[in-house]
C-alpha cells in the first residue's frame, strides 16, 4: 500500500473505474464490501494506489487544490484516448524545461490530472 493514497469521491464510480482502468491500466486490488455494489474500490496504477469512494451527493466540479500526476509511457498516445473514455483535454502536450513531456486532462468527474513522461536525454 502507498504511504500517501489519493482517494476520489464520486457519484459515478463505474465511469471513473472504466476511465482509470482503460487509460492507465489500473487494477482493482481491494473492494469494500467484497460482494455487491462497492463503497470503496482500491486500485493500483504502476506502484501507486488510488481509491474510489462511491457517494451519491459527491458534488460537481473539480477540487481546485488537488491534482493527480500520473506517469505514462507515451503522453501523446495516452492523450489521444482521453476523450473517447469520457475525459477532456485541458492543454498540451508540451515539453517542459525540467525534462518532462506534460499534458493536462480532466477525468469524467472533472478532476484535474497531469499526464507526464520523461523526455529522453539527447
Amino acid at each position: 500500500m502507498s504511504t500517501i493514497q489519493p482517494v476520489i469521491v464520486t457519484a459515478d464510480q463505474d465511469v471513473l473505474l472504466g476511465f482509470y482502468t482503460q487509460l492507465f491500466g489500473a487494477e482493482e486490488i481491494f473492494r469494500v464490501p467484497a460482494e455487491g455494489p462497492a463503497f470503496y474500490l482500491g486500485l493500483r496504477i504502476g506502484d501507486t494506489d488510488l481509491g474510489l469512494v462511491a457517494k451519491e451527493d459527491a458534488g460537481a466540479g473539480a477540487a481546485s487544490r488537488i491534482l493527480l500526476s500520473i506517469g505514462v509511457d507515451d503522453v501523446d498516445e495516452t492523450l489521444g484516448r482521453v476523450v473517447a473514455l469520457g475525459g477532456s483535454v485541458s492543454g498540451g502536450p508540451n515539453d517542459m524545461p525540467w525534462g518532462q513531456r506534460v499534458a493536462h486532462i480532466k477525468d469524467p468527474d472533472g478532476n484535474p490530472v497531469n499526464l507526464t513522461q520523461p523526455i529522453p536525454a539527447r
